[in-house]
């Protein structure tokens, strides 16, 4: 019996049949918002590549099979499907043709049984084999472009700083934006990748694709810093008072920060106890100073712990304190600390790398915009508390 004809014949409904498969199956969740025709993609020319195969006059003809695979494996790289969907994708097609075709196998004799079935198997094993290279060479591909976009606007921000003060916020703009879509696609590939555990160089992948992450958002982080002191300087911040529960403020930015300490196994101790219940001020800003402060704090802190304690002084102010067990800063650098760009030096590192030098600054500028002040109590290698009162009202 002539399987090839077989298969040929039923191609249609074993498409039909895989696509219902392939969208009921919750382990292929990127198949949820792609049409019909972008989900069957170049399965019928794998299925064609497989009749051909399957004849008994062209046993040796494979390059089909390769051709249309390479293909499926790269559209499927730029739908953001996962190795995992795929590998599920391909088992579902084996299932299902052999489900489609069972009947006819069954009628002919064990030798073409047999044959049929071990070609089939080897056919959809190439197929996922080619796939997975195509899926790959992609990747990395995709990859490269990203770090060299990342490459150039690390040069465009270096230029940048050095320019004058009037382009500065314009060019930051610019930046911004393809930074931060470099930074969630490459955060898309990096949970994709981790999920690939069969693919040999799945390490060298995610070393790479770790490092555009890690220099992308410290781009943007300084980006964000730039602009926020370039908004200030400029007169552009406004401020937007509302009631604002100070304690619950708080709380959300330990929460936020929470994993940054733990990652450093800094333990966090807030006390909010005698905080104002309720009080006019700009959220976002009071928001932001706190978040500089903290964040600044576990920073410069290898360990030990973070205090942050907020409370009413009298009729008149009330306050916010961040303490530290950090390097500390010595009294010759204590009056530039709230200066752009300067930076707390270590005694074995000339700074911490993922410092820009702003956070401070912008501080006390927001600081200073909401009528307040802020005040340093630091001693080098015992730690330092950062101090901010406010007008009660």
């Amino acid at each position: 019996m002539d399987f090839s004809q077989v298969l040929a014949e039923k191609t249609g409904t074993i498409l039909d049949k895989w696509i219902l498969a392939v969208r009921k199956d919750r382990r292929i969740e990127s198949a949820d918002d792609l049409s019909y025709t972008a989900v069957k993609d170049h399965i019928p020319d794998v299925l064609k590549a497989m009749v051909t195969v399957l004849s008994k006059s062209q046993e040796n003809e494979i390059q089909s099979i390769v051709t249309a695979s390479f293909q499926h494996g790269a559209i499927r790289a730029e739908q953001g499907f996962d190795p995992a969907e795929i590998a599920r994708e391909y088992h579902l097609l084996r299932t299902v043709i052999f489900d489609t075709i069972q009947s006819d196998l069954l009628g002919g004799t064990p030798v073409e049984i047999i044959r049929s079935m071990r070609l089939i198997d080897a056919i959809l094993d190439e197929a996922i084999a080619r796939c997975f290279k195509s899926y790959v060479e992609e990747r990395l591909r995709e990859l490269q472009q990203l770090q060299s976009s990342l490459a150039l606007h690390n040069e465009e921000l270096t230029r940048l700083i050095s320019a004058n003060q009037e382009y500065l916020s314009q060019l930051a703009h610019e930046l911004k934006h393809p930074l931060t879509s470099i930074i969630g696609y490459s955060d898309l590939f990096l949970r994709q990748q981790r999920r690939k555990t069969k693919i040999t160089d799945n390490y060298t992948n995610l070393e790479h694709i770790e490092r555009v992450l890690r220099n992308g958002r410290q781009l943007l982080h300084l980006i964000n810093d730039v602009l926020e002191l370039s908004r200030y300087d400029a007169g552009q911040i406004k401020l937007h008072l509302a009631p604002t529960d100070v304690q619950e403020l708080i709380n959300n930015v330990c929460e936020m920060l929470e994993p940054l300490a733990a990652g450093k196994n800094l333990k966090v101790v807030v006390d909010c106890d005698r905080a104002p219940k309720e009080l006019i001020t700009d959220p976002f800003q009071c928001q932001q100073i706190v978040t500089n402060l903290i964040s600044n704090a576990i920073r410069y802190t290898e360990s030990g712990t973070i205090i942050i304690m907020c409370q009413i002084l009298d009729n008149q102010r009330w306050a916010i304190a961040v303490s530290d067990t950090g390097i500390g800063i010595a009294p010759e650098n204590q009056a530039q600390i709230f200066e752009p760009y300067f930076r707390v030096s270590a005694s074995d590192r000339p700074y911490l790398p993922d410092s820009t030098g702003l956070g401070l600054a912008i501080v006390s500028r927001l600081v200073k915009l909401l009528e307040g002040e802020i005040k340093l109590v630091s001693e080098v290698g015992v730690g330092s508390t950062f101090t901010v009162i406010f007008p009660y009202k």
